[in-house]
């Protein structure tokens, strides 16, 4: 029985039917809910279907890790000419020009899709608070509400930094913070102060359910993996496929540092690196280990990622990857120069680190014989069947990586910047490339990791916003608040026209 649910639980997840009926965004009437959460299996499949719509291909499957958000951060060598490309939504986001048909239906695909997730994660909210006794056990229900909480305040928070206002900048923006369980309903709009207050609620209360109940507390990452050698509900497995306790505590960093408040940010950043289990580190960076395997999404130090079984098939359409079978077609393919991929490793040791060495396909050539490069991110051996889908098919969320960061740019100590600098370039097996002589040092050294650490993950252009750059690296024209700002649809209520 527990082979078949794990099975169930990582790859059923994507054609189940109970999980297909859950998904039809139906209307919401109170014999529906009765019936949907009438037993404990029921919330079971809604909270997968959460994580479902979220790997879905208009939303964290693609478009906010791979396409739409490194092309806002103008990470692609996308061609200079509108006529040159079919990829027009990358070629119009690249540009920051909003008011193409084709930018405002691949804005309103993502907008939809993040509120979709965000109206089914408050349905479990709803009804954990008026069914949740059919989950008998107390510790599960609450798990299943703090994830759901956790959920919504993950999507709300890529709200704020896709349509909010630059922090600090002086264009003001209020946004929808959703708490209701219709996306046809209208929910409160909330200036930059109000919605932040919001985010922080739903983190607190995603921790508060978390505590001591997320069997994170009790066993390891690898053992609740491993579906066998940590003995507790089959549906408590996988937790770095989850909003577990720790993901939630990496969420609430990353919000902390994007709204200012890097001293807090680094406080919950050191707790998640010193957190300890059985006297072993809760999760730590991946190192060699993961790169020799041929783990190049970096298992090992996930807290937070989504399976997608097909991830490389659909990816291999648009990022060839690995696979030299395909032929490089400059109007479809995303890719990047030599010059390019140089410049990102920019100051580190090429001849060493680990992530220049396994992250990336210099074999291709275009129609003028001159080389391009693409990611192999998500291209693995089509032979591999063991751990393909703990290991490779899956999209990273939240990283160990982004944690050192966070702590090395809030710390006020020097002598704690490099103590996490140097255990950081130790595991991209790069030693020896010196540390920082100055706290004033690390902005650079920092934004350049962003982009080299996260390429095809869609954080760069969140970086680039909160930071309010008025360069982005490989962009011809400065960027200004407008261009970090992307309009709500035309769909939706909008305060702030």
């Amino acid at each position: 029985m527990r082979k078949i649910y794990i099975l169930i639980l990582l790859l059923t997840a994507f054609g189940a039917s109970s999980c297909n009926d859950w998904l039809d965004i139906r209307a919401n009437t109170e014999q529906k809910d009765e019936e949907q959460f009438s037993t404990a299996q029921g919330f079971y499949d809604a909270l997968i279907g959460c994580y479902m719509t979220m790997a879905d291909r208009n939303i964290y499957g693609e478009q906010l890790s791979i396409t739409y958000s490194e092309a806002l951060a103008c990470l692609w060598d996308l061609p200079k000419e509108q006529t040159e490309t079919n990829r027009l939504a990358e070629w119009f986001f690249q540009h920051h020009d909003y008011t193409q048909s084709t930018a405002e239906s691949a804005i309103q695909s993502v907008y939809a899709a993040l509120f979709n997730t965000v109206a089914q994660a408050n349905m479990i909210i709803k009804n954990v608070e008026e069914r949740g006794e059919v989950i008998p056990n107390p510790d599960i229900r609450s798990v299943i509400e703090g994830e759901a909480y956790a959920i919504r305040a993950y999507c709300q928070l890529d709200v704020l930094r896709l349509f909010g206002e630059v922090p600090g900048g002086s264009r003001k923006v209020s946004l929808p913070y959703s708490e209701t369980t219709s996306i046809n309903d209208v929910p409160p709009y909330y200036d930059f102060e109000g919605y932040v207050a919001k985010l922080k609620a739903d983190i607190e209360m995603a921790k508060s359910l978390l505590i001591d109940k997320d069997p994170v507390f009790q066993y390891s990452f690898a053992s609740l993996n491993s579906g066998s050698t940590a003995p507790v509900d089959e549906f408590m497995l996988y937790r770095q496929f989850r909003m577990n306790y720790w993901a939630v505590r990496a969420l609430e960093a990353r919000m902390l540092l994007y709204t200012g408040e890097k001293s807090q940010a680094h406080d919950v950043a050191m707790e998640i690196i010193s957190a300890r289990l059985n006297g072993n580190p809760v999760i730590s960076l991946s190192n060699a280990d993961d790169f020799t395997n041929g783990y190049k999404l970096c298992p090992s130090e996930c807290l937070f990622g989504l399976s997608k079984y097909n991830v490389m098939t659909y990816s291999e359409t648009y990022l060839i990857g690995g696979n030299l079978n395909i032929q490089y077609d400059s109007r479809n393919h995303l890719t990047i120069t030599p010059d390019r991929l140089d410049a990102l490793y920019t100051g580190v040791n090429t001849n060493a680190h680990n992530r220049y060495r396994y992250w990336w396909n210099s074999n291709l050539r275009d129609t003028y014989g001159d080389r391009r490069v693409t990611t192999t991110k998500y291209y693995w051996d089509v032979n591999v069947v063991e751990n393909a889908s703990l290991k490779y098919a899956y999209i990273p969320m939240l990283r160990m990586s982004e944690i050192y960061l966070i702590a090395m740019e809030g710390t006020t100590s020097l002598e704690e910047a490099n103590s996490l600098f140097s255990t950081y370039m130790l595991a991209h097996e790069d030693p020896d490339t010196p540390g920082f002589a100055s706290l004033d040092d690390r902005a650079e050294f920092l934004l350049n990791e962003y982009r080299r650490e996260f390429f095809a993950e869609g954080q760069m252009f969140y970086t680039y916003k909160r930071l309010n750059t008025a360069q982005m690296l490989w962009d011809n024209e400065p960027m200004t608040e407008d261009g970090y700002i992307l309009p709500l649809p035309r769909t939706e209520y909008n305060p702030n026209n």
